[in-house]
């Protein structure tokens, strides 16, 4: 998957909308259980051979997991095609090894230990250094590339986009339960990531000096193996030449995918004109983006946020609002901007992933009437 605006594979005009692709990790459920299945090996043989629109289907950290990337995308329809097919195809062939595919940010029954690791020696060289940490690594995101033409723009746009992690997550929240109770937080995921010491909002760079050093800073002390392991919430991609924003949980539908996919290329197209105008980025102090993270990572889009510009409490979803006029510009020049205000419609009707799997919870206060509904929207189109 290179989604770069100067790989010659993929070379467009500059006027041509940023070219992106998205990430989405899933998890493996027994129905009857609702407990993590270690069974993503088989699983992937059977569903890769036949899926050639699904972008590349691969395993994760532990057995429990698979993951999907679109290939290089330019549009909304030809992103959402990618995202349906990889769903559909991983889904079908967890259905024929009498599993459900779950798009959850965490397990709701947690995960057994000791972790089944995906046999990868990088994997266990992870599980020796960090010991208990693995744990945080079994979770699901949806991880967002945006092509860029070097580091300092793609540095340059990180800057830009940090005031936006907040409103991001809000909006992706889709991991309420874990250990098989309501954890009071609307993504538990995003707690139990964060706890990895090269984990959190990025740092705000002058110059491309500033991201060498503080990425030499946590290899040097062993907070990371590799720049791979550097797992700021925005980052410049390790091994192609794009911006890779991953705050958010993995979406519980394809159309929530894509609006986070989409909002993310709005910002990052609009950013990419403020840096043109000289325009500088809010500079957000650190503590201040962590408590906005933490504070929308307790309450979703449900609840209140923190403004990152005031440090007051707001809405979550007048932030969202703010959010979607901050990307404004750049959703009109890539054509987007009907697609995601009829998505963030759909979405404010129908209530967060998080919403959506407490309702089912509060039904019977049964956690298998969460897997049921995690399994079915995985493949299904969000309410209109």
């Amino acid at each position: 998957m290179a989604h770069g605006r100067t790989n010659p594979l993929n070379a467009h005009h500059d006027d041509a909308p940023l070219t992106f692709g998205i990430e989405e990790e899933f998890l493996l459920l027994h129905p009857e259980t609702s407990r993590p299945a270690p069974q993503a090996p088989l699983v992937l043989r059977t569903a890769a051979p036949a899926a050639p629109a699904a972008g590349t289907l691969t395993e994760e950290i532990t057995r429990f997991q698979l993951e999907a990337a679109t290939p290089v995308c330019r549009s909304a329809d030809q992103a959402h095609h990618h995202l349906a097919a990889a769903r559909h195809a991983l889904a079908e062939a967890a259905q024929r090894q009498g599993l459900g595919l779950a798009a959850v940010g965490c397990a709701p029954y947690g995960t057994p230990v000791p972790l089944p690791l995906a046999d990868k020696p990088r994997y266990r060289r992870i599980s020796d250094r960090f010991g208990g940490l693995v744990e945080s690594h079994t979770v699901c995101g949806c991880h967002v590339h945006i092509g860029m033409p070097d580091l300092p723009t793609a540095l340059a746009v990180s800057n830009h986009l940090r005031p936006h992690l907040p409103a991001l997550l809000s909006v992706s929240a889709n991991s309420p339960f874990y250990q098989g109770r309501d954890t009071g937080h609307a993504s538990w995921r995003n707690i139990l990531w964060s706890r990895l010491p090269s984990s959190g909002p990025p740092p705000l760079y002058r110059t491309p000096d500033d991201y060498h050093h503080a990425v030499d800073a946590l290899l040097d002390g062993g907070a990371a193996l590799d720049p791979g392991m550097v797992y700021w919430f925005i980052r410049p991609a390790p091994r192609l030449p794009t911006l890779e924003i991953r705050v958010a949980d993995v979406a519980a539908t394809a159309e929530e995918a894509l609006l986070i996919a989409l909002l993310v290329r709005g910002l990052a197209t609009a950013a990419l004109q403020a840096i043109a105008d000289d325009r500088p980025a809010a500079e957000v102090p650190d503590r201040v983006l962590r408590l906005a993270l933490w504070r929308a990572a307790h309450d979703g889009l449900e609840g209140n946020g923190v403004d990152t510009t005031t440090g007051t409490l707001t809405p979550a979803r007048a932030l969202l609002d703010r959010m979607v006029k901050a990307a404004l510009p750049g959703l009109d020049a890539c054509g987007d901007t009907a697609v995601v205000t009829g998505l963030v419609d759909r979405l404010l009707r129908c209530g967060s992933g998080a919403h959506r799997q407490r309702a089912a919870h509060a039904r019977e206060g049964r956690i298998s009437d969460v897997t049921a509904l995690l399994v079915e929207q995985t493949r299904a189109p969000l309410p209109a």
